[in-house]
């Protein structure tokens, strides 16, 4: 019994020296806040609730074979300027008969991390039969499929393609199925509701340049409709990949963000 009153005693002289609080606020002091979307930042959808959004990259099937770092919710978040802009876009499409779908849209840069730490994994390939069934993964940085930095990041960059509607209903990936390359034919492909645009998207093959001379055809003329579209409200187009568009001006066209994927993000914007 002594030697509890004497704990007893101890725990009263340390917490009216104020060290217990002192001590048991270190530990909230240390955790850093996860950081916000700046008010410029909206969901897509609080703009147009028409566009299609299928985000891979909270999904498994994607080059990487598994979900991304930083991508919480299945959510496209833009830069205000993009989205209102993808958004008279989808009305020019809606008239005839189109939807846009959106693939990716604003990326973390720690989703570019962990885009870099596995190119760099050599060993890691279980995705190359559907993504990059043509290119040595150990060229992915030199051939520029990957790089440490992604337009993406400064969230007024998206993936995307167009829906002929009504949207057909596209049956969700099977982690482990067999793969089919991602230049094969659209009823070889992985099924994708979106028009045949030549190649599936984030293949990485030179197939996938927009004006690749030996896509031809309906192909062409989808891969024209999407870059034509999306050029009449500001949109320029990445020309080694028919999917990537930036809005210009960017509102942010030097600052690479950090914010996750998530509603809470953007809550109140």
């Amino acid at each position: 019994m002594r030697g509890l009153a004497s704990v007893f005693r101890t725990v009263g002289v340390l917490a009216s020296a104020g060290l217990l609080a002192a001590t048991a606020a270190v530990p909230s002091a240390q955790a850093k806040p996860e950081p916000k979307a700046p008010k410029e930042f909206v969901a897509l959808s609080s703009v147009d609730r028409t566009i299609i959004q299928e985000m891979r990259y909270t999904t498994v099937h994607n080059f990487v074979g598994e979900k991304v770092d930083g991508y919480r919710q299945p959510l496209c978040i833009l830069t205000r300027p993009a989205a209102e802009a993808l958004h008279r876009a989808q009305v020019k499409l809606l008239a005839r008969g189109y939807s846009l779908k959106v693939y990716d849209c604003y990326r973390p840069q720690r989703a570019v991390d962990h885009f870099v730490r596995w190119a760099k994994d050599l060993q890691d390939e279980e995705m190359k039969k559907e993504f990059y069934p043509l290119v040595d993964k150990s060229r992915l940085f030199a051939d520029g499929y990957i790089a440490e930095k992604s337009g993406h990041s400064r969230g007024s960059t998206v993936d995307l393609t167009i829906v002929k509607l009504p949207a057909a209903h596209t049956r969700p990936y099977v982690p482990g199925e067999p793969l089919v390359e991602c230049s094969a034919p659209q009823d070889r492909r992985f099924p994708d509701n979106s028009v045949d645009m030549g190649t599936g998207f984030d293949c990485f093959d030179t197939l996938s340049h927009t004006d690749d001379p030996r896509i031809q055809g309906a192909q062409r003329v989808n891969r024209q409709l999407l870059k034509g579209t999306l050029a009449e409200q500001g949109f320029v187009n990445l020309p080694e990949e028919w999917w990537h568009f930036t809005f210009k001006p960017e509102p942010f066209p030097s600052t690479f963000f950090d914010f996750p994927v998530a509603r809470r993000s953007v809550a109140g914007h």
